[in-house]
């Protein structure tokens, strides 16, 4: 017997039953559920802060790429009422309680002052991003936007990072990672590469963890002062030939 229906329809209805499968299976997908979050990522933020304390009582967040809340229901949990938190993404996200929510393109610096008002002032503890590109079916073309995303999100925390801050992103491994890395590492006293049990394993994707935020003065000034001991064991060195 044929199928009546078109091939498009038929390849998404088989599609959409392997998705719901795999969903009912999923034993975070149960767990989001049953603790009424959003979405099974909420677990990958709240495995990373099992694991490196990024979030705390009072603390002030930004979690961009924020649809549809699991990352913000978290951080909104963490730093309970005295704290501030602030979810960005470009759909809609329904309320969340001790949250605020911004509707916006987080590359675009008309979203970003929207931000920063919001904040009134007040620097931030942590920025963290579950931002994602939309996928192309290219590996290489995605993973080169994730991290377009990624240096974004970290052009932001070095305008916003109190001293000590941290910040997490999630990027589409690829290669050029490293690089990235490395400039973090110019940035953070400690710097991590995560991917939490909630990430589906064929999942390519991996979390930056970068913990202590060193700003650009307080780096020169240390770096100053090594420059000055090590004049100062040159000209001893000289002195005692």
């Amino acid at each position: 017997m044929i199928n009546p229906l078109p091939l498009w329809k038929r390849l998404y209805s088989t599609s959409s039953k392997k998705w719901m499968s795999r969903q009912a299976k999923d034993p975070y997908c149960k767990l989001a559920k049953a603790n009424q979050y959003r979405a099974r990522s909420a677990f990958k933020l709240i495995q990373i802060n099992d694991k490196y304390r990024i979030i705390h009582r009072n603390d002030v967040v930004v979690d961009c790429g924020a649809a549809p809340g699991g990352w913000t229901q978290v951080a909104a949990e963490k730093v309970t009422k005295k704290g501030l938190v602030i979810g960005i993404d470009l759909l809609p996200v329904d309320p969340i309680p001790n949250a605020h929510l911004i509707r916006g393109n987080f590359m675009r610096l008309k979203t970003q002052s929207a931000i920063r008002e919001l904040l009134d002032g007040r620097s931030v503890d942590l920025v963290c991003s579950d931002m994602a590109p939309s996928f192309s079916g290219n590996h290489t073309a995605d993973h080169a936007r994730s991290m377009e995303l990624c240096e974004s999100a970290l052009t932001f925390a070095e305008k916003v990072l109190s001293p000590g801050g941290s910040f997490v992103a999630k990027f589409l491994m690829g290669g050029t990672e490293h690089e990235f890395r490395k400039r973090l590492q110019t940035m953070f006293a400690k710097v991590k590469t995560e991917k939490p049990d909630a990430s589906r394993k064929q999942s390519t994707e991996g979390f930056f963890v970068a913990l202590g935020y060193k700003p650009l003065q307080e780096k020169v000034v240390a770096e100053s002062s090594a420059g000055t001991v090590n004049n100062d064991t040159a000209r001893e060195i000289k002195d005692s030939m």
